[in-house]
């Protein structure tokens, strides 16, 4: 896949189906391979996480749709190769924060909560919500 193009984004909703898309692919250990190498990509580039999750749930029996998707995630990994987390030498530590504000928007009432994990200097999960008090 030297000479191809690379993709704007790792997912298109928008794809074309051939008329040989919905038949079994030929070689689905090789589907498997590149998917299994994929997962481990997920750590340090986060961005193609949802695509490579909807891949791997037709592991047990790829069509030629679902190459030709792999083949556009790929596409998308060859033209982001700068991007994604750096995880330096050093102590691999891992260590998680988290904080909670109860109520504290008088307009809404609605809390605030927030967890943040790192690996060693190197943020690798986060989330905020904000959502209402239930009372129970």
């Amino acid at each position: 896949m030297d000479n191809y193009k690379p993709a704007p984004t790792p997912f298109s909703v928008h794809f074309k189906s051939t008329t040989d898309s919905h038949i079994p692919f030929t070689d689905p250990l090789l589907y498997c391979k590149i998917i299994g190498s994929l997962q481990y990509l997920t750590i340090t580039c986060p961005d193609i996480a949802f695509t490579t999750n909807f891949l791997c749930q037709s592991m047990h029996q790829p069509l030629n749709i679902h190459f030709q998707k792999l083949k556009r995630l790929l596409r998308y990994i060859k033209g982001t190769t700068a991007y994604g987390l750096p995880i330096p030498h050093g102590d691999l530590i891992l260590r998680s924060y988290s904080d909670v504000d109860w109520a504290s928007d008088s307009s809404d009432r609605k809390s605030t909560t927030g967890y943040c994990s790192y690996l060693g200097n190197t943020l690798i999960s986060w989330s905020v919500k904000k959502q209402p008090i239930v009372a129970k």
